[in-house]
């Protein structure tokens, strides 16, 4: 409960800082976005298999995989935040990271998850700003699985 209500409002504060049109900085030599996400793995060819297969993300033979931003669906912003090392917010795992994937549907997710025997920590459907499921990578690292909630149609 505690994870998606800091993410919701995480979401929220983006939301109202974006709408407030808050002048950016325009300074040379600030951050624009994320540009990656690189992680250590003991076995790094069988985790990427692991997100590939059970996740349905699109590695390449580089062993990579390039998440478009534009994507239909896909959300205009990515959060970022710090927490503080006694925050249980990343538990069961003990990685000082927790990655946010934005999915195009949840429940085609847990029915790939519930395929590859994956264990769903939590799952929420009612969150205001969409549908959550939390799982536990091959390596220990907590995922958080986000659909976005879709606008309706004017």
């Amino acid at each position: 409960m505690r994870s998606h209500l800091f993410f919701a409002f995480l979401l929220g504060a983006i939301t109202m800082a974006s709408t407030a049109q808050a002048a950016p900085d325009q300074t040379p030599g600030r951050i624009t976005g994320v540009g990656g996400v690189f992680i250590k793995a003991k076995d790094p060819k069988a985790l990427a298999a692991w997100y590939r297969d059970v996740l349905g993300m699109p590695v390449q033979p580089w062993g990579g995989a390039a998440l478009r931003n534009d994507a239909p669906g896909h959300p205009a912003k990515t959060a970022w935040s710090v927490f503080d090392t006694s925050s249980d917010h990343f538990a069961p795992s003990t990685s000082a990271f927790m990655i946010n994937y934005a999915v195009d549907d949840m429940d085609a997710m847990v029915k790939r998850l519930q395929e590859h025997a994956v264990t769903i920590l939590k799952r929420t459907d009612d969150d205001p700003f969409g549908r959550f499921a939390w799982i536990v990578d091959p390596e220990g690292n907590k995922v958080e699985l986000w659909e976005p909630k879709r606008q309706p149609a004017p």
